[in-house]
């Protein structure tokens, strides 16, 4: 469900962005603790081709996670509300938050308190290809009011192995992001790959962390402010 902001919002991406660590490699060293199954020490041998593709540059990063997010939920089906938000507390704890981007995070504090002091009521929102339960914990570490991020699909309070929506990354990310500004305007967001720019054009003012090529070049020819860290 979407929640529409009175006020501007502050946007930031997840991975690559306030952290260096990936939730997907997170989220199976959980399963793998927690849910162990053959398929879940099979996963990575099996999609070692996929791998190749995308360290080679065949396939992007965006494409890479988007697919690796929705076979992983595979291996998550049966997981009840109450284990998959403990995952996402697991996953930001042991992985995300110890490899967090310091000076992204502090930059993220920073916007948000500046539009503060115009627009009392702006809402710090987190958007992510990540699943929601790991976006929901990431969080409320940075104090933000809202996660958007990939839901995993739940019937009778168990996840059925699939995802309930598409991974929330590109014109996707953007779509949500702007449905809850509904009209406000995004004041500032941040983001570290291409796959951000959709979302990075709807900003007032745009932040590129750590980015990629194509981002880099994006935001150099727009005069867009990098964060290298």
């Amino acid at each position: 469900m979407v929640h529409a902001s009175s006020e501007p919002i502050v946007v930031s991406d997840m991975d690559g962005t306030l952290t260096t660590a990936e939730t997907w490699r997170g989220v199976l060293d959980w399963v793998r603790r927690y849910r162990p199954s053959p398929a879940a020490r099979r996963f990575v041998a099996l999609r070692l081709p996929i791998v190749i593709v995308a360290r080679l540059g065949i396939m992007s990063k965006e494409r890479f996670r988007a697919r690796w997010l929705s076979d992983m939920a595979r291996l998550l089906a049966g997981a009840s509300a109450a284990e998959l938000a403990a995952m996402g507390e697991w996953v930001v704890e042991h992985h995300l938050w110890p490899a967090r981007r310091l000076a992204a995070i502090e930059a993220v504090a920073a916007a948000t308190a500046n539009a503060r002091t115009a627009h009392p009521a702006a809402r710090l929102v987190l958007a992510t290809g990540g699943y929601q339960s790991v976006g929901d914990a990431f969080a409320r570490r940075i104090s933000a009011n809202l996660a958007l991020g990939t839901p995993l699909e739940l019937r009778d309070d168990r996840a059925t192995g699939r995802l309930a929506a598409p991974t929330q990354s590109g014109e996707q990310k953007a779509a949500a992001v702007r449905a809850v500004a509904a009209g406000r305007g995004v004041l500032v967001a941040f983001g570290d790959t291409a796959a951000d720019l959709p979302m990075l054009r709807m900003a007032e003012r745009a932040v590129a962390v750590a980015p990629d090529a194509p981002l880099r070049a994006a935001a150099q020819r727009a005069g867009w402010e990098i964060i290298e860290a």
